[in-house]
């Protein structure tokens, strides 16, 4: 879906994409055309498709990411050999990672998931501000749901990229902790960002734009609050959406399988040993799919399980 709304300023749009890709945003102006964040590697024809049609015969100037999660970087490889002059930025925590491209500590392999490797010219700095379209935009730090992420800020108009550290409801999966690091506090430091720039209008990393952001920040912060009080909820939480980002990208697999792969994803191994030992592997895992069942997230037919909502 793309979004142009009167919300947003002149040369802003908003490839809304859902949750196997992150929105991606192109900026375009004067001094040329930017996109925040490319999608997942298995929409990168579509995200090809949206960006042709958006730019209107222009090139693509720069290519920035908020974070390096697959789903926000996943269609840089594509987009680089389209578009061979174009400049990538990235942010500096795991700059090292991408340039000998070491897909464990980029958490691709921890997470079971696809990035085809890409490179990068620069960083995008924490604490600068970068010409994007005709406006000059702030890049702030935003840790929490990735230690490394960044979100965008232009000043004039009060419009915030805030990546996944804000949704309309919510944010994303606290990664950190999933690891053993304590990260809490950094997502609510991250939310007390947000609600000191005071944006207008927010583009979140996923799902519409919106303009009722304290509703989001109170909805937010109560959901940290219920993660801080019982942890393991979270972390219950967090194996489920990395199953259904898994039947997001297959769609349909069988049972077997599906199993198979949660059992060589070395997140998942490591959220069993440190939390679940007690429950026989396939069992635990099986219990993830069957609440995805019942929310509506997943369907079981025989063998097989699909996708669904």
């Amino acid at each position: 879906m793309t979004s142009q709304a009167p919300i947003l300023p002149a040369g802003v749009t908003v490839f809304e994409r859902g949750w196997l890709s992150s929105n991606n945003v192109l900026i375009c102006g004067q001094a040329g055309c930017a996109l925040v964040d490319s999608g997942y590697s298995t929409h990168s024809a579509q995200t090809l498709a949206l960006l042709e049609a958006g730019l209107q015969g222009r090139a693509l100037d720069l290519l920035l990411n908020t974070h390096l999660h697959s789903d926000h970087c996943g269609g840089n490889a594509a987009l680089q050999q389209a578009y061979p002059h174009l400049q990538t930025r990235i942010p500096p925590g795991h700059a090292a990672f991408v340039q000998i491209w070491n897909p464990d500590a980029l958490t691709y392999t921890p997470t079971g998931q696809t990035c085809p490797p890409f490179r990068f010219d620069a960083v995008l700095q924490p604490g600068t501000d970068i010409q994007l379209g005709d406006a000059l935009w702030q890049v702030h730090a935003a840790p929490g749901h990735d230690p490394h992420s960044v979100i965008l800020f232009e000043p004039q108009s009060r419009l915030l990229i805030s990546a996944d550290a804000l949704w309309e409801r919510g944010f994303g999966v606290i990664f950190p902790e999933l690891e053993g690091l304590d990260a809490f506090d950094a997502v609510a430091d991250t939310l007390d960002l947000i609600e000191t720039l005071s944006p207008a209008v927010v583009i979140p990393g996923h799902g519409r734009v919106f303009t009722d952001v304290a509703p989001s920040l109170a909805f937010a912060r109560a959901r940290l609050r219920g993660f801080q009080a019982d942890p393991v909820k979270h972390i219950q939480h967090a194996a489920k959406v990395l199953l259904k980002f898994k039947l997001l990208e297959m769609q349909s697999q069988t049972l077997e399988s599906f199993l198979a792969w949660a059992q060589a994803t070395p997140y998942f191994v490591q959220i069993h040993r440190t939390h679940f030992v007690q429950t026989e592997f396939s069992q635990w895992a099986d219990g993830l799919i069957l609440d995805l069942v019942r929310v509506g997230a997943a369907r079981r037919e025989g063998l097989m399980v699909h996708n669904a909502g």
